[in-house]
């Protein structure tokens, strides 16, 4: 919502205000703000120029030379390009060494041979955004109203001397969505007086209502609905100080009537709606829902086809507008109109909302829809913009309102209490201050004691519990004057769950073996999101999707480090290693809400490490990845892995495995298909692993026992020896740990021999045994003993020719 401070002073006064502090102050105590300025910050020496002579440039079939009035004695010559330049026109110009938006700097010069001493501007040379210019001006320079006198400066003309502060309003907040909220909010600030227009309807003394137009509308759509008519309306253009409160909010002008009902959708937060009367072919105007396959051309031309929860406005049962979203078409105000039906109401913001997001319209009239509006401002705004299209398009208000589902109004009524407040926020307030601080928000009190209850007036919705009020104390007082206090009583240590502990474990692990975290996106497109899941499941989807690329919740983890992989790719980051753990959902047969369960993913390619001096370079494959996920599972105490081939779709054929703790599946590792490398745009091999992380969870654990570093040194014994080659390295170990005795701590192969001097079908293998007392210094004849008799073991099980 941006606010103009000038059009605010009228309401509260705030001239004597700091711009910057007022803004400061807003986002300390209300709700945050975007920016604050005039958008002629940074602009300089650009004047309202009269056009006294325009011709045709001679060396140009476009370009045309003009004789400018800039308010000295002398002329300017400026050669102009605009299509819609012509003699008698007020018109924006930049003086030579003036700057225009984008700190752009205008010269003295020469074009195709004639002298142009400046430049005439359009509207976006000055910084307007394009959605804000007039249409008529769109293509080509601004003309300015005929009072704007040569060589003064256009800024205050254009509103563009006025400060407007950006606020960026939450949704719990959307009684700031106007003026007069504004104006409340800051009164309450700064302990000011709020001063509003009431308007004043002159009605025809002749016409009534009821000949023009009778309307019918369902409680669960509109409550209220009401409608005015203006009769013998002229439609034109838009005085200039309401075209500039418009754009200055973000809003293009058109003509008198549109214009004035959205400047009381800013001044009151009221969306209304003008109607061309004639056009609608029926005086009864019924609300309801559209039935199915129904179409409606919107205002911006496009052809809508209506769903049954879209709440619709019809005339001869035809829909003429998207309720509380667009108007219709056919129904707009056009320069012909001259009996306009003016529409205020209160739709259901639900539906309002599901309408506004399905078709992409997110208008002025429907987010204030789904925020709320004031219930008891509808009447006085409707009327206060019947005075104003009346006044503007010198027509006349036809007498009485056609009007049903009105509501009686009144404060909501919540207690509190000043010990509850005061124990909530620490502080010492008296009743008379809190009192003062509700006072300050316009909310009626009746103190009894320690007691208060407070009526709160319809234009703050949001307020409806004692909670809300004592917030509302809270920021008026001052977040910042709030004592700082230690909590008291006991309070609960906190502990990570054993799923907690394992899953940071998890991230640590892969952390340590060299892959970085990333985070996608938990949602995909469905084609993704059904590839390299771990159960069949169906997928679901949103029924209102950010994009086509967002439309599913994901059921795997692979596809978004693919496209993390593929972003990395685009900006030539080729040697990329990411893990990913979070949820992903599967949803069952005849189930609505899908399944989540915990994931752990990782995706690595590229280049290990780079070649050096005294190293060549060494590539992923499928034995690093294969080393990570083992030392992950190591570290989160499952023993019994293993991995067995496995086709899957999108995977390499013969590169890929399934990967199971005894009969559990926990997931999958392996090489991705060139061809879905490929959709990626990944160039090189891509090797990934996924695992179902709450089945690792679930499953027994090895006990991880910690032994205290032995104080006492160690004794190694070395032992070679040939054997038969089919014998494995394992059976070897698993027979000197059987009979190493107590003292045996580690086993390590240092050796592997095939060839000469050796038999064929032998090989040699050579050990270190490392022997170890935590208790006492190990003595030579234990050691030996105890190595004695690993090697006649080795001899007698494995006819081993110890060496």
């Amino acid at each position: 919502m941006k606010v103009s401070t000038k059009w605010l002073n009228e309401y509260v006064p705030v001239a004597d205000l700091e711009p910057l502090a007022l803004a400061e102050k807003i986002e300390r105590t209300a709700v945050e703000v975007a920016s604050t300025g005039k958008l002629e910050d940074g602009l300089k020496k650009i004047v309202v120029g009269y056009t006294l002579d325009v011709k045709d440039h001679p060396n140009s079939d476009h370009l045309h030379i003009c004789q400018v009035d800039i308010g000295e004695e002398e002329p300017s010559q400026i050669v102009c390009g605009a299509p819609n330049i012509k003699a008698g026109q007020k018109v924006i110009v930049a003086l030579p060494n003036s700057r225009i938006a984008g700190n752009v700097k205008i010269k003295r010069g020469k074009m195709r041979g004639e002298v142009s001493e400046g430049m005439i501007c359009a509207l976006q040379e000055l910084g307007f955004s394009e959605s804000v210019v007039p249409k008529e001006f769109a293509d080509g320079i601004y003309v300015l109203p005929e009072d704007a006198k040569p060589g003064e400066p256009v800024f205050g003309y254009l509103g563009m001397d006025e400060t407007v502060i950006d606020l960026d309003i939450t949704p719990n907040r959307g009684d700031l969505l106007s003026m007069r909220g504004a104006a409340h909010e800051i009164a309450a600030i700064y302990d000011r007086e709020v001063t509003l227009p009431v308007p004043n309807v002159i009605e025809s003394a002749t016409d009534e209502i009821a000949d023009h137009v009778t309307v019918s509308a369902p409680e669960e759509l509109a409550k209220p609905y009401m409608m005015r008519v203006i009769k013998d309306v002229k439609v034109k253009e838009s005085p200039m100080w309401l075209q500039t409160r418009l754009w200055n909010a973000g809003i293009r002008p058109l003509n008198n009537i549109v214009d004035v009902t959205n400047y009381i959708l800013l001044d009151y937060g009221q969306p209304l709606h003008a109607f061309d009367l004639d056009k609608l072919g029926s005086k009864q105007v019924v609300v309801r829902l559209a039935k199915e396959g129904e179409m409606l051309v919107t205002l911006d031309g496009e052809e809508r086809k209506l769903q049954p929860n879209d709440i619709v406005i019809t005339a001869n049962d035809v829909p003429v507008a998207l309720a509380g979203t667009m108007g219709g078409l056919e129904t707009e105000i056009s320069d012909e109109t001259t009996t306009v039906a003016l529409e205020a109401a209160v739709f259901d913001g639900h539906r309002i909302r599901k309408t506004s997001r399905r078709e992409n319209l997110h208008s002025e009239a429907s987010m204030r829809f789904e925020r709320g509006v004031d219930v008891a401002a509808v009447r006085e705004a409707l009327d206060a913009a019947a005075v104003m299209i009346a006044e503007l398009g010198e027509g006349q208000v036809v007498k009485g309102v056609a009007s049903v589902n009105e509501l009686e109004t009144t404060p909501a009524k919540i207690k509190t209490s000043a010990s509850h407040i005061n124990k909530v926020l620490g502080t010492e307030l008296t009743v008379e201050q809190i009192q003062a601080i509700f006072d300050r928000l316009g909310f009626e009190t009746i103190v009894a004691a320690d007691e208060l209850t407070v009526y709160v007036p319809t234009r703050r919705w949001d307020i409806a519990i004692e909670a809300d009020l004592v917030e509302e104390v809270a920021r008026i007082y001052g977040y910042d004057n709030l004592p700082t206090t230690l909590p008291a009583g006991q309070t609960t240590p906190g502990s990570y769950t054993p799923a907690q502990k394992l899953i940071r474990q998890a991230r640590q692990t892969l952390e340590a073996t060299g892959l970085d975290q990333a985070i996608s996106y938990g949602l995909t497109t469905e084609e993704k999101a059904k590839r390299f899941a771990l159960e069949e499941a169906l997928p679901t989807n949103l029924d209102f999707p950010m994009s086509s690329e967002h439309t599913t919740v994901r059921m795997n983890l692979i596809s978004g480090l693919l496209d993390d992989l593929a972003y990395n790719a685009a900006r030539k980051v080729n040697d990329v290693a990411l893990y990913e753990q979070g949820r992903v959902f599967f949803r069952d047969e005849d189930q609505t809400r899908p399944r989540e369960v915990e994931h752990i993913a990782g995706a690595v390619t590229g280049l290990v490490s780079d070649a050096n001096w005294n190293t060549t370079k060494q590539e992923v494959d499928f034995f690093y990845l294969k080393g990570i996920v083992a030392n992950l599972l190591h570290e989160l105490g499952v023993t019994n892995e293993s991995y067995q081939a496995v086709a899957m779709p999108d995977m390499h054929p013969g590169r890929t495995a399934a990967i199971y703790a005894g009969e559990t599946y926990l997931g999958f590792i392996g090489e991705v298909h060139p061809n879905t490398a490929k959709e990626y745009k990944l160039k090189q091999r891509v090797y990934v692993f996924e695992l179902d992380l709450q089945k690792v969870i679930e499953l027994p654990k090895a006990a991880k026992l910690y032994t205290p570093v032995s104080k006492y040194p160690s004794i190694t014994r070395d032992i070679a020896l040939a054997v038969s080659a089919d014998v494995t390295n394992q059976q070897i170990e698993d027979c000197i740990r059987k009979n190493g005795g107590a003292f045996l701590k580690d086993i390590k192969l240092f050796d592997v021999y095939q060839g000469e001097h050796i038999m064929d079908g032998f090989k040699s293998l050579a050990y270190t045994l490392v022997y170890s007392d935590p208790n006492t210094t190990l003595q030579d004849e234990a050691v030996t003993k105890a190595f004695e008799k690993v090697q006649a073991k080795l001899v007698e099980e494995f006819e081993a020719d110890i060496r």
